[in-house]
């Protein structure tokens, strides 16, 4: 399971809204037709289908294949955009060098592709699917984290959705903050322009839209953990089928 409100948050959903026949029937067959396309036109489709899925209260839209498989679902009330120009990740907390970056200056950065599954806790997986980006580990070292630090808190520019990992788990080599996904920028729909890959975790630690990383005295639990999650999303730890996710 993914972050947010597309590719696979989870089962939940927002405030119930509702949603037209007409316009169900219209994702069900964008859906079918995704299937068929090219990869542009596969993009747009996400877009629009990442859409209907925030105003679904009845969760058919998150039965669909979007982009190369995933799914979507509803968290927020609507898919945000930011441009490149317009983004910002700012670091802060308990650090001595809180910083603010343009997506332009995370790309500067020396960069780690991983091509690992996608696994969303609801079963579906994605995979050999790559993300680009820098190491989260990375930016806390340009920080400076304080000696009193065990945690990292994520924020993301939806305005709702949460995460939060142990500072052991961040300072891992294959969590990333990430700004491509097969090797192309991250489309909105997919968490763009910048979102958390937590590659040996459930989709849902791999938060989207993030703007901020907050260096903390303890966990946070982030929005699906606050709702029964697991704080730590290891793969393979429920569903036995993945090597160990800790190694």
């Amino acid at each position: 399971m993914s972050a947010n409100s597309a590719d696979g948050s989870g089962p939940g959903h927002g405030e119930d809204r509702p949603v037209g026949r007409r316009i169900i029937l219209g994702a069900l067959g964008l859906g079918a037709l995704g299937v068929a396309v090219g990869a542009p036109v596969q993009r747009r489709l996400d877009d629009t289908l990442a859409g209907i899925a925030s105003k679904d209260p009845t969760g058919l839209v998150s039965l669909l294949p979007g982009g190369g498989g995933f799914r979507f679902y509803s968290v927020a009330d609507k898919v945000p955009h930011l441009s490149a120009e317009d983004y910002r990740l700012t670091v802060d907390g308990l650090v001595d060098r809180p910083a603010s970056y343009r997506l332009d200056e995370l790309t500067a950065m020396p960069s780690t592709r991983l091509v690992r599954d996608v696994q969303c806790v609801t079963g579906w997986r994605v995979p050999h699917t790559a993300f680009t980006g820098v190491r989260l580990s990375h930016l806390l070292d340009l920080a400076g984290v304080q000696s009193n630090a065990a945690a990292v808190s994520f924020t993301c520019f939806d305005g709702v959705y949460t995460e939060s990992l142990t500072l052991e788990q961040a300072r891992r080599h294959d969590m990333l903050v990430s700004y491509e996904m097969r090797d192309e920028p991250l489309s909105a729909a997919h968490g763009g322009p910048v979102r958390l890959y937590a590659a040996p975790m459930y989709f849902y630690k791999s938060a989207k839209w993030l703007s901020g990383i907050t260096v903390t005295e303890r966990v946070q639990a982030g929005y699906w953990e606050r709702r029964g999650y697991a704080v730590d999303g290891w793969v393979g730890k429920s569903n036995g089928r993945d090597d160990d996710p800790t190694s």
